[in-house]
C-alpha cells in the first residue's frame, strides 16, 4: 500500500483508490451521490481531504452488511459539520440499523426455507406458492397475473372473465 506524506493534506483520486482499495469509478459514484466531496484544481482534477479515506472506509463497511447508500449518506449527513465518522459514530449508527439487518435476515431464511420445497414441488401455483405469491393480500379475492376491475365477475368468487375465456375450474391444484 502506497504511503503518503504526512505533509500532503490532499490526495489524488489515484491515491485515495489505491490507499482505500476501492476503484476510481466507484470513488466518482460516492461522490457523485454525496458520501465524499472533493475540490477542483485549476486543472479540474479532483482532490481529497485526507479525512475521505475514512469516509470510504464507513461507506464500504456498512456496504458490505447491506446498508443501502440512501441510508449510509442520511447517517453521514447528521454528522456535525460533516465530520468524518469515528468509533463512536459508527457505534451508534449500527445499533440502529441491526434492527433492520435482523429483519432482512428473518427474510432470507424464510425465502432460504420455502425455496427447497417450491423447487422439489416444481409447481409454482400462483394460488400457494410463497415464492411467486409471497404475502398475498389480493390473492384472497383474486386470481390472475394482474389485477382487473371487478365487474362482470363469473365463475370462481372474485374472478373476472377475460375477453374470449371461458369459465373453467380453478379448483383443482396440482400442487403440494
Amino acid at each position: 500500500m502506497p504511503q503518503i506524506p504526512e505533509k500532503i493534506h490532499e490526495l489524488t483520486v489515484g491515491q485515495l483508490s489505491a490507499r482505500s482499495g476501492a476503484a476510481v469509478s466507484a470513488l466518482h459514484f460516492y461522490e457523485s451521490k454525496g458520501l465524499i466531496s472533493s475540490r477542483r484544481t485549476a486543472g479540474n482534477q479532483r482532490r481529497y481531504q485526507r479525512d475521505a479515506l475514512r469516509r470510504v472506509a464507513f461507506v464500504r463497511a456498512a456496504q458490505r452488511v447491506g446498508i443501502p447508500l440512501a441510508t449510509i449518506r442520511e447517517a453521514l449527513a447528521e454528522l456535525p459539520e460533516g465530520r468524518t465518522p469515528n468509533r463512536e459514530d459508527w457505534a451508534r449508527l449500527s445499533e440502529a440499523w441491526r434492527s433492520e439487518l435482523d429483519e432482512r435476515i428473518k427474510q432470507l431464511s424464510r425465502l432460504r426455507d420455502h425455496l427447497t420445497d417450491c423447487i422439489g414441488c416444481g409447481c409454482l401455483s400462483l394460488e400457494t406458492c410463497v415464492l411467486s405469491n409471497p404475502d398475498d393480500v389480493f390473492g384472497e379475492r383474486l386470481t390472475g397475473s394482474s389485477l382487473l376491475p371487478e365487474r362482470g365477475r363469473t365463475g370462481k368468487p372474485g374472478r373476472t372473465q377475460r375477453p374470449g375465456e371461458t369459465e373453467r375450474d380453478d379448483t383443482k391444484s396440482t400442487c403440494c
